[in-house]
């Protein structure tokens, strides 16, 4: 860890653009930290830390509102996966809905649909949009996988957040509190107890129950597909604000790719494709304070999706300009490490990625690895998925 102008900050190097970003955010906050898979979001960094007395910050949470990770831990041997790899990673990727604006084909119910929130302005038109979604995963880095841990046992671990209602919700207060748009911009912040500020707070605390209710579907399903019982699970947002309190102060604390880590509680942070992912405790530090008890969410992108993959003609798909990596260099990656792949596109291979082993011995004084996850199985939507999403 260090400090650059007063900002505690994780992760060597460091990205100017997220600093840039960051130091904009201290001009208006009680407290920011910066964790070590940081890179430039949409006018708060991913992996920033973000903290107010009584404000809250719509473009901290940002467009996927409650973006998170779930794992759970099932009864299935490892080695009973593998057996059953390629069949049972078909099951998982004809019947689940990957890809932006998808419906489910299987509907969902919800007690959170009978929630006197959906009333409010911004989400009364969202409603069946979200019922008809509820339980798909998504583009870009969302995913479904299958993983093995040190003890040869299989766990199924998910990533994705509240879908377009989340997004819809996000352009609603951001375009309603006059935000300015692009990456060098200062972030919106609403006083909470004013009428927009605490309309966005129930809102995003719908969007929240959708992005768990959604995650715990997905798990649900996978386990039914494997034919497994579910004995643990570990589930957490990265894209939210809590009410908390730090350094003697109740703040609205807004973790943007960033997952809440106080001590003894418990987080999934996954890596790239061919990487691992683990489970992880938060531990009492002096460092672990100056997060605000976060830490990271994932590895960290070290290249752009548009560096990556090349320019791509949005309607048809077609490559304008060639990319850094091709398929045939994910595929290597891949193979290498056993992994049996459903869909994803280069802007998601592992060369995209920082090493997650790598990023989290930055947080070393603030962490404690519980289990270490190899990926077996791994689901993403299909190389021509654009994601609409700004973070």
């Amino acid at each position: 860890m260090q400090y650059i102008h007063n900002i505690p900050i994780w992760g060597d190097p460091v990205d100017p653009g997220a600093l840039k970003q960051i130091q904009t955010c201290a001009q208006t906050a009680d407290a920011v930290a910066l964790m070590a898979d940081h890179h430039q979001g949409y006018a708060v960094p991913i992996g920033g830390v973000v903290a107010y007395t009584d404000r809250i910050s719509p473009s901290g949470v940002g467009y996927d509102i409650a973006c998170g990770n779930k794992a759970v831990l099932t009864d299935l041997p490892a080695s009973e996966v593998r057996a059953h790899l390629p069949t049972m990673m078909d099951a998982i990727w004809k019947h689940l809905s990957f890809g932006i604006g998808r419906k489910n084909e299987t509907r969902v119910d919800h007690p959170l649909f009978d929630d006197p929130t959906w009333k409010h302005t911004a989400v009364a038109s969202l409603k069946q949009m979200a019922r008809d979604q509820l339980g798909t995963i998504g583009s870009g880095n969302h995913y479904v996988d299958l993983l093995e841990d040190e003890q040869g046992r299989t766990w199924i671990g998910v990533h994705f957040g509240s879908r377009g209602l989340g997004h819809k919700t996000a352009t609603y207060f951001l375009k309603a509190g006059g935000a300015k748009d692009g990456i060098d911009v200062e972030p919106l912040v609403l006083p909470v107890d004013s009428a927009l500020g605490s309309d966005y707070l129930a809102c995003m605390e719908l969007a929240g129950r959708y992005a768990y209710a959604g995650r715990d579907w997905v798990c649900e399903e996978v386990a039914r597909l494997l034919g497994a019982n579910i004995l643990d699970e570990v589930h957490n947002h990265h894209n939210f604000a809590w009410r908390e309190q730090h350094h003697g102060q109740d703040l609205w604390v807004v973790r943007k790719g960033a997952t809440p880590a106080f001590p003894g509680q418990r987080g999934f942070v996954g890596g790239s494709m061919g990487d691992i992912s683990v489970i992880l405790e938060g531990v009492e530090s002096a460092e672990a304070e100056q997060t605000l008890y976060s830490t990271i969410h994932g590895a960290g992108r070290v290249m752009s999706r548009t560096a990556a993959r090349g320019k791509i003609n949005r309607k048809t798909g077609e490559i304008i300009s060639p990319g850094s990596v091709s398929r045939e260099m994910m595929m290597d990656w891949v193979k290498r490490e056993k992994v049996e792949l459903r869909g994803a596109g280069t802007d998601e291979s592992p060369h995209c990625y920082k090493r997650l082993p790598e990023v989290l011995h930055h947080h070393a004084a603030t962490i404690r690895i519980l289990h270490t996850l190899h990926p077996m199985g791994v689901a993403m939507a299909g190389e021509n998925e654009l994601d609409p999403y700004k973070d």
